[in-house]
């Protein structure tokens, strides 16, 4: 109970309002810019839904976990008693907290971070959908499409950091929802784009699955057609046959008449 003495409940260095535009927002415009200048609308519509997927499904395990731990914040001392005066029952020894009834509330909402695992969500697919479209893993040795898909992974550790100096997070918590927002952006992004070290990790499955279907298409077409045009031309042969038989018979019949 010391311990916390010397952390005093601060202002968060990064607002709860500021996740959604950091895990959303921001990879939103490059999903956007990269339609803009390629016009892909398959790739368009499975990188917002994998993004929207992976931060939602986040948001969902975060809260679920955090309800059900209820792990006490590192600056609880000063949610419970704000002038830092501890109270306690006199004949049972129980804790008597008189701040606010949400601060305290709050305060047991610990495990895992929420700023960490929505950020990890949203900037750790943008990191997936960069490694793609730059072909980061192309075997070629690019140090700098290295860097550009570390550098969504880089700002989520800086807000990740700061709620461990803001003492509203353990770094235990804060660990812990850095690899549960990275690991279901992970499921996200190969459950609609190949790994992007592959050949097609390019564009996403149904772009393929459309191009395949569009081929497919193509060559029932033209088999088609060479079907037709085959019946066609057999069509002409015999009827060709069949205009030349009575123009024999009418020759032979003539010289008959003649011979007579």
């Amino acid at each position: 109970m010391m311990a916390s003495l010397r952390y005093p409940m601060k202002d968060n260095t990064v607002p709860s309002w500021a996740v959604p535009i950091i895990a959303i927002v921001v990879p939103m415009i490059f999903i956007v810019g990269i339609y803009i200048k390629r016009r892909n609308v398959y790739d368009l519509h499975h990188a917002i839904l994998g993004l929207l997927f992976s931060v939602l499904i986040t948001a969902i395990l975060t809260v679920s976990i955090k309800d059900a731990v209820g792990r006490p914040r590192p600056d609880f001392f000063w949610r419970c008693f704000p002038d830092g005066v501890p109270k306690y029952n006199n004949i049972t020894g129980g804790v008597i907290c008189h701040g606010q009834r949400s601060v305290i509330e709050e305060g047991h909402k610990s495990f895992p971070s929420g700023h960490s695992s929505g950020c990890f969500a949203g900037l750790g697919f943008l990191s997936w959908y960069l490694a793609g479209k730059i072909k980061a893993f192309d075997r070629r040795g690019h140090v700098a499409k290295l860097c550009i898909v570390l550098l969504p992974l880089l700002l989520a550790t800086m807000v990740a950091v700061s709620r461990v100096s803001d003492y509203w997070h353990h770094w235990h918590d804060v660990f812990a929802g850095g690899v549960l927002g990275l690991v279901v952006a992970s499921f996200c992004y190969l459950q609609f784009f190949p790994p992007p070290y592959s050949k097609h990790g390019v564009w996403p499955h149904a772009y393929f699955e459309h191009i395949h279907q569009t081929e497919g298409e193509r060559n029932i077409q033209s088999t088609t057609n060479a079907n037709l045009h085959h019946q066609s031309l057999s069509l002409d042969l015999s009827g060709s046959n069949e205009i030349r038989t009575p123009s024999h018979a009418l020759d032979s019949m003539e010289e008959g008449s003649r011979a007579q």
